[in-house]
């Protein structure tokens, strides 16, 4: 019987040792898993092997050749794409085709009895027979329940807790009739699991499962690849282990130099030609691989190192990973979970926290403190800038230092004399940060105009009264435990993309300017912020009709900054108010999406007794807004963006609106009923502002409450759209559920699908493949439109390996429908 061995995994979990190197031929105590498996096969009397490639194919054949030091015959069948656990097997049919075979995979360590296995198949007269095996946590396996004579009854791929049935898995080792090619299609990825045996199933054919006795480890994540390391020391698998043991558990293969005082605490090993001088102290479940040093006074303790690598004296490595080819300096410590890739230069004294990946080729300089990952793929290095800023956990990745530097890079990109307003929301976090970066600016001869506790909007405001930038430290929306530092230009408006690259490279050189003692900055507190917002948002927004409409609303202040600014306001607006939760709590600087649900479902409860005409709930800050109508029920933010548009529409009659490419369609009949123009803008908040600052805009909106009142501000603003809102309704003499019912039903869903960096690119260019004579817009991604009206599309995300998309058609199921189709589209590309 003929064996097939599948080694054509990328292995991207395991990254960064995958970076460089096929996952088959990851070193398990110094010897390829592929070579285990091997082994294993040729126990069993499995001499003639084909194996299937396809990542990194050429390093698997080099390295393992035709087999002959094996003393097997090994062939190999190389995929020019991957093609699944089934398509791969398929595409070396013709080797396979004669007789009964066996699959297993190239990166799984097991010491499964083979020749049982086999007998089974050929005793029950299986058409497949799965291997299976009982593990503790069977969510990342596909379970498999058989009857007492042993024939599947039901297979269910990577379950829930709720969905767990059983705890016997498929292990991916299967024996088979060279017949069940028929149920597998030539030159498309087809899996066995998911593709294959539901169809023998449909049909009656005998699929059995064998249940193994025996070690079984899927080395597929960091976590299981050093458990490998120790399951074999420990001897819980058997496997053939070069070299010698000196004492129980300590083996040390062909050529190492281990000097007499060093300390060694088995169970170890100590691959071919490795030195560990004096004074070293290598402990348990530790691996070091062939031509390694290991200088003086290092100790290494469950740590697993590749080949020709250096391990300086002092070092301190606990529970990593080290790439061959690798230099650990001298008192450099690296945390358990960490894993070095291959060829890094880890500098003397440096420190590399737990869980950290160095990716290849990098280099950590001397000294450093490194506690985010350093990653070589498609996207280079790390920005600091997110979507909403530099953003971070407190005190973890934005930390007091960190706003220093920040604040320091900041006043470097403007000049000396310069004034830039402070702000930030009531939490304490955001209060101490707020601290450390007036200190910073002060420090750089920046003046600072310090708002204290003031809501976004208004941090805005009075930035761009003569301020050459501003600094906001806040909460991260529904975040607690992160914070945003955001960074404002002279108009208030978020930095743009020019100057955060600027900020950044000040940053990244460390290249601060420092004041003269003379230059030293000044600290002033500006009064009545307030009443000057206020008293601005009233002059430049319409209020006419309000005061003798007698509007009845309910304001929820949501415990945040946006409750300062509501008595000035309310007063001014001569309207019959009721505000709830206007104290601030400290304790509560952002809301869960939970949170806010359940407080408005509390407005729409007061609403609805209070008889009032709506009701509207501001975020935190004071820079988004929900709305519930007259009748208690709440307008979801896409729908409330239709509602306030068909108001502004409606009471403008020309103009333009602008609105994210994401935003449902029939916003274009709304603007168009009304005599206006749709706008369309990408989905960052930068352009929405952009197309707000333009003469003939009369309104923006995001669909996720925020709100643009372009004769006030171009950026969101919460208090703006609350006083434009009650305006209009006053103004139109209709109510808020009126104006929605005669807005037709939006059918707009989303799906987020995972996409490595390295292939975002890749899935763009098969998106506009797939296309072909459709209309396609590129205002933001790639947004195709069908013949019907029906729309697509397809944007990745720029801070996250995940791409986004968005599909409306004329009722939920059509739009579902394109959502899978496109999902299809992005996941070929991407796996």
């Amino acid at each position: 019987m003929k064996a097939v061995v599948m080694a054509g995994g990328e292995g991207t979990r395991l990254r960064p040792m995958t970076s460089s190197m096929p996952k088959p031929l990851l070193p398990v105590v110094n010897r390829p898993i592929m070579e285990h498996v091997l082994r294993l096969l040729k126990r069993h009397g499995l001499n003639e092997t084909v194996v299937t490639v396809q990542f990194l194919a050429s390093l698997v054949r080099n390295y393992f050749g035709d087999g002959e030091e094996l003393g097997m015959e090994l062939t190999y069948a190389n995929e020019e794409k991957p093609l699944g656990t089934a398509g791969s097997v398929k595409n070396a049919e013709e080797a396979l085709k004669d007789d009964a075979f066996l699959v297993i995979s190239g990166d799984a360590l097991t010491d499964f009895d083979l020749t049982d296995l086999i007998a089974f198949h050929k005793e029950k007269g299986a058409l497949v027979t799965v291997c299976l095996t009982r593990v503790p946590n069977p969510l990342e396996f596909g379970i498999t329940i058989v009857d007492e004579e042993g024939k599947v009854e039901r297979f269910l791929e990577k379950p829930t807790w709720g969905q767990v049935f059983s705890d016997t898995v498929n292990t991916g080792i299967y024996v088979m009739e060279p017949e069940v090619f028929d149920y597998v299609e030539a030159d498309v990825p087809v899996d066995w699991s998911g593709d294959v045996f539901p169809q023998l199933m449909k049909e009656g054919k005998p699929i059995y499962g064998y249940v193994a006795e025996g070690y079984w480890e899927d080395v597929g994540t960091h976590e299981s690849y050093v458990k490998a390391q120790a399951d074999v020391l420990e001897g819980k698998v058997q496997v053939d282990i070069d070299g010698f043991e000196i004492s129980p558990g300590v083996w040390v293969a062909e050529g190492a130099e281990v000097h007499p005082d060093a300390v060694l605490r088995g169970p170890l090993y100590i691959g071919d030609y490795a030195k560990v001088e004096a004074g070293a102290e290598i402990r348990e479940h530790t691996v070091v691989g062939s031509n390694v040093v290991v200088k003086s006074g290092a100790f290494l303790h469950k740590a697993v190192v590749h080949d020709n690598v250096y391990i300086g004296p002092q070092s301190n490595l606990r529970g990593c990973v080290i790439g061959k080819n690798t230099d650990i300096m001298r008192a450099a410590r690296i945390e358990d979970g960490a894993v070095i890739g291959d060829e890094c230069l880890v500098g003397e004294e440096s420190i590399v926290q737990g869980n950290v990946r160095v990716y290849p080729f990098k280099t950590i300089e001397a000294g450093a403190f490194v506690n985010t990952s350093v990653i070589w793929e498609s996207r280079g290095q790390a920005h600091l800038f997110g979507a909403r800023g530099v953003s971070g956990i407190l005190n973890v990745e934005i930390t007091p230092e960190l706003a220093v530097r920040l604040a320091g890079a900041y006043a470097t990109t403007l000049k000396k004399g310069s004034t830039v307003t402070t702000a930030r929301d009531h939490s304490r976090g955001a209060r101490a940060l707020k601290r450390a970066v007036i200190s910073a600016l002060q420090a750089s001869a920046i003046d600072v105009r310090d708002l204290e506790n003031v809501p976004l909007p208004v941090a805005r405001q009075q930035t761009a009264r003569g301020s050459a930038g501003g600094i906001m430290v806040r909460t991260s929306p529904g975040v607690p435990d992160s914070v945003d530092i955001m960074f404002f230009d002279e108009r208030g408006a978020d930095l743009s993309q020019g100057g955060q690259r600027k900020l950044d490279r000040v940053f990244a050189r460390q290249e601060y300017r420092r004041a003269f003692p003379g230059e030293i900055g000044d600290l002033s507190f500006p009064a009545s912020v307030f009443d000057s917002y206020t008293g601005s948002l009233l002059r430049n927004v319409d209020t006419t009709g309000i005061a003798e409409a007698g509007l009845k609303v309910v304001v929820d202040a949501s415990n945040g900054s946006a409750g300062l600014v509501l008595p000035s306001l309310l007063g001014r607006l001569q309207v019959d108010s009721l505000t709830i939760n206007p104290g601030l709590d400290e304790s509560r600087p952002t809301e869960s999406v939970e949170s806010r649900r359940a407080g408005l479902v509390r407005l729409g409860e007061i609403v609805a007794s209070a008889r009032a005409a709506f009701g509207v709930r501001f975020d935190p800050v004071g820079e988004r807004l929900s709305l519930v109508d007259e009748r208690g029920r709440i307008i979801e933010d896409d729908r409330a963006l239709l509602v306030l548009l068909d108001l502004v529409a409606a009471e403008r009659r020309s103009g333009r609106v602008a609105l994210p490419v994401t935003t449902t369609r029939i916003a274009e009949q709304v603007a168009a009923y009304h005599g206006t123009q749709v706008e369309w803008t990408t989905t960052s908040p930068d352009d929405l502002t952009r197309v707000g600052r333009e003469e003939s805009t009369i309104f923006g909106g995001d669909g996720r409450g925020g709100f643009i009142v372009p004769e006030f501000s171009s950026v969101f603003d919460g208090a703006a759209a609350f006083v434009r809102l009650i305006g209009l309704v006053a103004r139109t003499q209709l109510t808020l559920s009126q104006i929605d019912a005669r807005i037709p039903r939006a059918h707009v869903l989303k799906r987020d699908i995972a996409t490595p960096w390295a292939v975002k690119g890749l899935v763009m260019r098969r998106v506009v493949e797939a296309a072909g004579s459709r209309s396609v817009d590129t205002t933001d991604g790639v947004r195709v439109v069908e013949a019907d009206g029906r729309w697509v599309m397809v944007l990745p995300d720029p801070a996250e390996a995940v791409t986004h998309l968005w599909a409306e058609g004329p009722d939920d199921a059509s739009a579902q429908a394109l959502l899978d189709e496109w999902a299809a589209v992005v996941d070929s590309a991407g796996s």
